[in-house]
C-alpha cells in the first residue's frame, strides 16, 4: 500500500511541475491566441489562431516598424504582474475553446511608429517623420477622414490594423504604452 502512495505522490508532483511549467511558458514566453475582427485582414483573419512571441514584454523590448504586435488596449491604466498571468489564462486559444468568452481587450495590430516619431495622415498617406510609407500589406485604399498629427512620445508606440477603413487602433486610443505591448505576433497554427 505505502508503495502505490508513493507512485501516486510521485505522479501527482510530476503532473504539478509539468502545469506549472505549461503555464510559466504560456505567461511569459510563448502564447497561443485567436484573432478577432477584421482589423488585420489581408494579413490575418478572423478565428486565425496564432502564436505570440512574450518575451519582448517579459523582457522590456521595444518592437519593431511593421512588427505585428498583441496590445492590452486599456492604455488609459497601468499594467501589474497581475495582469500578465490572469490576461494570459483568460485570452489565449484554448480558454476561447473553452469558454467561449470573446471580451476584446486584446488587439493584434502593426507597429507604425516608436518613440520620438511624428505621425501624420495627410491626403490619404500615413507619413512618419515627414516621409510617406510605403505599406504593401494595407487592405485596399484608405480613407482618412482628416488630417491628423500624432507624436509618440518615449516608452510608447503607434499601432494601426492594416485593414485601415475598418480598424480601432491609435488613431483612436491614442499612442501605446511598451508596457501594454504584450507579444510579438510569430506564425498562424
Amino acid at each position: 500500500m505505502k508503495k502505490v502512495f508513493k507512485e501516486i505522490l510521485s505522479w501527482t508532483l510530476h503532473i504539478v511541475i509539468a502545469i506549472i511549467c505549461g503555464l510559466a511558458i504560456n505567461i511569459f514566453i510563448l502564447q497561443p491566441t485567436q484573432v478577432q475582427g477584421i482589423s488585420m485582414e489581408s494579413t490575418l483573419f478572423q478565428n486565425d489562431r496564432v502564436i505570440v512571441n512574450k518575451l519582448m514584454h517579459t523582457l522590456n523590448k521595444e518592437p519593431d516598424y511593421g512588427d505585428i504586435v498583441v496590445i492590452d488596449s486599456r492604455v488609459g491604466r497601468s499594467r501589474s504582474i497581475k495582469d500578465d498571468v490572469l490576461d494570459s489564462l483568460k485570452y489565449n486559444a484554448i480558454s476561447y475553446l473553452i469558454t467561449g468568452n470573446r471580451e476584446e481587450i486584446l488587439w493584434i495590430k502593426r507597429v507604425i511608429g516608436k518613440s520620438g516619431d511624428t505621425i501624420e495622415f495627410k491626403d490619404g498617406n500615413v507619413l512618419r517623420n515627414g516621409k510617406i510609407l510605403d505599406e504593401s500589406y494595407v487592405n485596399g485604399p484608405v480613407y482618412y477622414t482628416k488630417d491628423q498629427v500624432f507624436e509618440v512620445p518615449e516608452g510608447h508606440v503607434f499601432v494601426m490594423g492594416d485593414n485601415r477603413n475598418h480598424s480601432t487602433d491609435s488613431r483612436s486610443i491614442g499612442t501605446v504604452p511598451l508596457e501594454h505591448v504584450l507579444g510579438k505576433y510569430l506564425f498562424k497554427f
